[in-house]
């Protein structure tokens, strides 16, 4: 196929050839981290803010010029970044144990730091409904040591995900049962929440109900080369995600593996971003690498509830 090259896009079905027709090449876009995760690209500023958990620091590319430069430093050894509603950037703190909002005039809100009492574990990847609710994981691996946190004991005693009440700002776990809970994602109509459990190699999928509780888990894909990290949506329903041995799989609405991105190293964040949202943002290992695909992402601001591309 013209503009493929074989050592970055693996086809497992035919269903993945309509994204093989983009770059034929990663580009580099910084190299310097420690250990990289959590982009996220602002549309307002055209630029990508991302974390550098050991180095206990926020980084931001800009997308006109190529600069890089330190964004938040100390930062509480940040993992995953999003945005909310109103544009704001919201960042999982696994060294301060807390979820917190950047304001537009620079100061800091703590939107989650506890649940019935406890401090939480290390809040590790953060998404926003359209009703403007955050949901967020929390595993153990900011206090298991102190490379990407501090080392301490679990208060809570397990690994969950949690939403924040967008209007009384109530912390409420959802789901339950996971061994190390990562990347999450809103499926494009906002009707199913998927999260990968990286200790356990898999990612599973919930219903959403309207009150914001969860229903019907189960298992939506298994890795098979190592473990998940975070996950993203296309708009066509395909669901992307880093595997920390594997690169970047897609996978078909029905569970089917369709092809990967073979990326060198350890991936362990992705986002879709740039002017169209077709410029696959990838955190791996020391680096922050690009690829521009023949797909485009979900909208990074969470807006009205969208209508499923297919079921």
């Amino acid at each position: 196929m013209p503009g493929e090259q074989p050592h970055l896009y693996e086809t497992l079905d035919d269903r993945f050839r309509p994204c093989r027709a983009g770059d034929s090449r990663l580009e580099t876009l910084f190299e310097g981290c420690r250990w990289a995760e959590g982009p996220v690209y602002v549309p307002a500023g055209r630029y990508l803010v991302w974390s550098d958990i050991p180095n206990d620091r926020l980084l931001r590319w800009d997308e006109t010029t190529g600069a890089v430069g330190v964004f938040r430093s100390a930062a509480g050894h940040p993992n995953g970044n999003t945005l909310d509603t109103e544009g704001r950037l919201v960042t999982c703190e696994q060294g301060n144990r807390r979820v917190t909002r950047l304001e537009h005039d620079g100061s800091i809100t703590v939107i989650a730091d506890r649940f019935r009492g406890k401090r939480l574990n290390s809040p590790n990847d953060a998404v926003v409904r359209s009703d403007g609710s955050i949901w967020f994981s929390d595993p153990d691996f900011g206090i298991t040591s102190d490379y990407e946190g501090h080392r301490a004991e679990s208060e809570i005693g397990s690994c969950d995900v949690y939403r924040v009440d967008p209007g009384s700002g109530e912390v409420r776990r959802v789901a339950d049962g996971f061994r190390g809970p990562n990347g999450l994602v809103f499926s494009p109509d906002e009707r199913r929440l998927y999260v990968s459990d990286s200790r356990a190699n898999h990612i599973r999928v919930f219903d959403v109900q309207d009150d914001g509780t969860l229903t019907g888990d189960k298992v939506f894909a298994e890795c098979p080369t190592g473990n998940f990290d975070n996950i993203r949506f296309d708009d066509d329903g395909r669901l992307w995600a880093a595997a920390l041995d594997g690169g970047v799989h897609c996978y078909d609405p029905d569970g089917t593996l369709l092809g990967r991105l073979l990326v060198p190293g350890t991936v362990a964040n992705i986002r879709f971003g740039g002017a169209r949202r077709n410029r696959m943002f990838i955190a791996a290992d020391t680096a922050l690498l690009s690829v521009v695909l023949s797909v485009t992402g979900t909208p990074a601001l969470p807006t009205a509830r969208r209508t499923a591309a297919r079921p």
